[in-house]
């Protein structure tokens, strides 16, 4: 078992614990053709669909299960489907990331996963109506967010547009933050009956359906926050705090990132896993933001990262007495110099050469999330939602020293 990259250790729970809050205590069975036949009359569930890269799609499930609980509704969580790695990859299990019974029990609510809920193998198409909320917070797509998961999940679904008070700043064509809590209103009966308009029909059946009181349903919910855009910046961040910090890897991918680890600085058989930094510097498509700025000035540049890197070592040495020697480089650039000045440094590069042919298309972003969460310290990319999550998780479960690079124009991050 890693020593500093798995998660923190906590004790085995009991039995009866796990029982309470296990999917079988609030379905009526195993998965079933129609997703209905297996939800509980004196329960409420609660859905949303995945349109985005996967760290951004992590984020809108820890939304979904954070506003299930504020509606104290059950969330009934999709796969993971593919973006950024390729459309005609297989979609991964939730499960088969995160650590859904730990995150069960320290939240201590029940979390599904839609095939617990309903066949994979179904043929059957469920009715449902839902809010659609992307049309609610933009005025330039006069349509629910598009998503591939309604099909795939067999869902034939009547959107009702939301009322556009759910904005978390109104009135602003560039900002579509969402409030957790004017969502949660329409969730209760009052709020589905005062602010529901004509719905629109499905795309299969042509049906027109209200707003289903008993799965409750959103189109999207990245950009849904208690206060300010890019909520999870923010050390107050309630989605964080409440839900975020308790997913948790699984074992699997918490050893698998941990044997990269060793593999990178290598450390040999019987020796503990040293102590590390992460980097994270995302540059691919940021290269759009930059627009006329020549990159070599819009990204910053390595000594500024490497600044940074020297701050993490100095507040960990200050505050915890460790002295970290190793440092491990995680990024999407692609240009050969730039990783050969990485390494002048001497900073660590990881081998995922073989990491698509050993365990699939998924892994080298998974793999890297957990290396980037496993140090005793962090260095990030502003802007980056993989280095908010890392950053994150590196104060949370760690307790962990970080920083955020700035980047866009020259000597962005001087200070």
């Amino acid at each position: 078992m890693a020593e500093l990259i798995a998660d923190t250790h906590v004790a085995a729970p009991a039995v009866e614990d796990v029982e309470v809050y296990d999917a079988s205590t609030v379905l009526n069975g195993p998965p079933t053709d129609k997703f209905r036949d297996n939800l509980l009359q004196d329960k409420k569930y609660i859905t949303t669909f995945l349109s985005a890269g996967w760290t951004n799609d992590v984020m809108t499930y820890i939304n979904l299960i954070y506003l299930g609980k504020i509606t104290e509704r059950i969330p009934i969580i999709g796969s993971f489907i593919p973006t950024h790695i390729g459309s005609t990859v297989p979609p991964i299990p939730f499960n088969e990331v995160f650590d859904v019974p730990r995150l069960r029990r320290e939240l201590k609510m029940p979390v599904l996963e839609w095939n617990e809920v309903k066949k994979n193998s179904s043929l059957e198409y469920d009715e449902l109506g839902c809010w659609n909320t992307w049309e609610a917070s933009q005025p330039r797509e006069a349509f629910p967010r598009s998503s591939r998961q309604p099909d795939m999940l067999g869902l034939d679904i009547s959107y009702t547009k939301a009322p556009t008070w759910i904005k978390i700043i109104p009135d602003n064509a560039q900002q579509l933050w969402i409030s957790f809590w004017g969502l949660a209103m329409l969730a209760f009966p009052e709020g589905i009956r005062d602010f529901s308009v004509e719905p629109a029909e499905s795309p299969r059946m042509k049906l027109k359906l209200p707003v289903d009181e008993q799965l409750m349903c959103y189109d999207y919910l990245y950009y849904a926050g208690a206060q300010v855009p890019f909520e999870y910046d923010n050390d107050f961040s309630p989605a964080w705090r409440f839900v975020g910090k308790h997913l948790h890897w699984t074992p699997r991918i918490a050893d698998l990132g941990d044997q990269y680890v060793r593999r990178t600085l290598g450390v040999t058989d019987g020796e503990k896993t040293p102590a590390f930094i992460a980097i994270h510097i995302r540059h691919g498509d940021f290269k759009n933001v930059c627009r006329d700025i020549p990159l070599s000035d819009c990204f910053a540049p390595l000594s500024a990262v490497s600044r940074r890197v020297e701050e993490v070592k100095k507040e960990l040495l200050d505050k915890k007495g460790i002295y970290v020697e190793h440092v491990i480089m995680t990024s999407d650039e692609k240009d050969p110099k730039w990783w050969e000045e990485v390494k002048e440094r001497g900073w660590y590069t990881v081998d995922h050469s073989q990491t698509v042919e050993q365990h699939g298309s998924w892994y080298p972003v998974l793999i890297d999330a957990v290396i980037q969460s496993g140090g005793m310290g962090f260095v990030g990319t502003d802007q980056s939602t993989m280095s908010v999550l890392a950053r994150r998780r590196v104060e949370s479960w760690r307790d962990g020293a970080v920083r955020t690079v700035k980047w866009g124009k020259p000597g962005a991050d001087d200070h």
